[in-house]
């Protein structure tokens, strides 16, 4: 099968800047907006961004079954409009409610993008490794840029500017795919194709039974950070740094630099096998995870870089193991169904982000992250020992 152009492959990178951006808006601008609306406190605005992180995970199931039946150029223009209609419609909410309900709308269509955009980007690829470490670096600059991006349009614009002005770019990237990708012969599911290694089924199915488990405790700590992090850096900095939108350079500086290890994990399992890199990733995690319960100021800055890299170093892992043990006919489905269970659990992470952190405060939290990064580590360790996939 003939790779995908450089313009296709870009905006299939672009896309997932977009799907991780827009999520976080919310959370990086939820204290102004809390202002607006009348609430007192962020934390109790931060309950209606669930519905997003929800309709993220469910929505995967129908996008995934799409893109196999119907096809992915397809469901990534459906994605591109829908981004960018979706986060107009937040832009002009008027109150809390509507804000959640417009919030739920753009994660249905912020669905579509990994059980589709991310089989689509892999499928002609003769190393899935570096291409997955890749678009795993574009998805977290998206979330580097909804840091720094949504501070100074907050302070310039307004909120809603930090809404609107991305959903203009997800639009004209909607009509850019429709002019460069070109139309696919058949579907997926009726494509002939294979995969690098067959196991036997019911080593398949522990393979992936752990990385669904692996994924649902990854989801957590990702959404529990990337949401937090805003008002963490807030609060840990208080006397250090004051100014929002320097505090979201720096915390869009430790998104840059923890997404590059996504780029050297994409490389390290196209050579070696994948259950002991994975396993030290997430052991790495443990001690700066406790370390940030209790860091402030310019150690907090340390912690935080610590954490980050090491989460989202974790994060392509799921999707090389799908890709190296899963047809292509069918792997847009299998992605969805494990990402629906993996983010549809892992959005009650955002929905108790604010009441934990209201009653208990951000030491407790990243203790019970401390707690979820070690349960991670015991289950990688049930990941069969698989030697390195020869890819086809």
């Amino acid at each position: 099968m003939k790779d995908h152009s450089l313009a296709v492959r870009l905006l299939l990178n672009i896309g997932h800047a977009i799907d991780h951006m827009f999520l976080l808006i919310f959370a990086a601008s939820v204290g102004v907006i809390a202002q607006d609306f009348g609430i007192a406190n962020w934390e109790d605005l931060m309950p209606y961004g669930a519905g997003a992180f929800l309709l993220f995970g469910i929505g995967s199931i129908p996008a995934g079954r799409l893109g196999d039946l119907w096809g992915r150029r397809q469901m990534m223009v459906v994605f591109f409009i829908g981004m960018g209609v979706s986060a107009l419609i937040v832009a002009a909410v008027p109150n809390a409610w509507a804000m959640g309900a417009a919030l739920a709308l753009m994660g249905a269509f912020a669905s579509i993008y990994h059980p589709v955009g991310v089989p689509m980007l892999v499928q002609s690829a003769a190393k899935p490794g570096a291409v997955i470490g890749i678009n795993g670096l574009a998805g977290n600059l998206g979330v580097a840029l909804a840091a720094m991006l949504t501070g100074f349009l907050v302070k310039w614009l307004g909120w809603r500017a930090a809404f609107a002005v991305p959903a203009c770019l997800s639009l004209i990237c909607g009509v850019l795919f429709l002019r460069f990708c070109p139309h696919e012969i058949a579907s997926p599911a009726k494509r002939k194709s294979a995969v690098s290694v067959k196991l036997p089924a019911n080593m398949l199915a522990r393979v992936l039974l752990v990385v669904t488990t692996a994924a649902v405790a990854g989801s957590i700590l990702f959404n529990f950070t990337t949401n937090g992090n805003s008002q963490l850096m807030i609060e840990r900095f208080k006397g250090v740094i004051d100014d929002p939108a320097t505090l979201g350079v720096l915390l869009a500086a430790i998104y840059v630099i923890a997404s590059l290890t996504q780029v050297v994990v994409g490389r390290l399992v196209d050579r070696f096998p994948v259950k002991p890199i994975f396993l030290g990733i997430v052991l790495c995690q443990i001690p700066f995870v406790a370390f940030a319960a209790q860091a402030q100021g310019w150690w907090m800055f340390v912690a935080m870089l610590g954490v980050m890299v090491f989460t989202f170093g974790a994060v392509p892992f799921t999707d090389v193991l799908i890709v190296r043990y899963v047809d292509d006919r069918v792997r847009s489905r299998v992605a969805g169904i494990r990402l629906a269970v993996s983010l549809g659990i892992s959005s009650a992470a955002v929905w108790l982000l604010g009441p934990v952190v209201k009653q208990m405060g951000f030491s407790a939290l990243f203790t019970i992250m401390t707690v979820v990064a070690v349960l991670t580590a015991l289950v990688v360790l049930m990941l069969p020992s698989e030697p390195k996939a020869q890819n086809a």
